[in-house]
């Protein structure tokens, strides 16, 4: 199952999955390893993002001091890996559109000013269209928990 996953994240998914590919050798010395077929790479970044079957996790979630009190740092980390999962299954399901659609929206809404003072203002970053459908997709395919509404910022 995991060269089917690898093959259409080639193919139908290209584009996405060479530029994963290429942050994948630039970090080619960190720590790797597969998790439902994609393949995860722990970095010293603050953020995390998937591109195709690559996921580049965080190796300390920035808000984990916020949410300390009711998460773990492993459970934190389990939970966004099960997110960022679920933006490699978008990759799959939306394949050439995929930067367009969920790229692009994704990394507006966790960069600009204006997304950062609604999420001050207690907007969840998971309640956007394009992250709560990764929390959605790789909580059903991996039948764990993501990261839900999670107040982040």
């Amino acid at each position: 199952m995991k060269w089917i996953y690898l093959l259409i994240q080639f193919t139908w998914g290209l584009l996405q999955s060479l530029l994963g590919l290429f942050v994948f050798l630039v970090n080619v010395r960190s720590s790797h390893y597969f998790y439902y077929g994609a393949i995860v790479t722990e970095w010293n970044l603050k953020s995390s993002i998937s591109l195709g079957c690559f996921i580049f996790i965080t190796k300390e979630p920035y808000f984990y001091d916020k949410l300390k009190d009711n998460f773990t740092k492993e459970e934190l980390s389990d939970r966004l890996l099960v997110h960022e999962y679920g933006h490699t299954i978008q990759s799959l399901i939306l394949g050439p559109v995929y930067l367009i659609v969920m790229g692009i929206p994704s990394t507006l809404w966790g960069f600009l000013p204006v997304a950062h003072k609604k999420r001050k203002q207690g907007v969840s970053y998971f309640s956007f269209f394009t992250e709560k459908w990764a929390n959605r997709l790789g909580e059903v395919v991996t039948r764990k928990k993501s990261m839900e509404n999670l107040l982040i910022d």
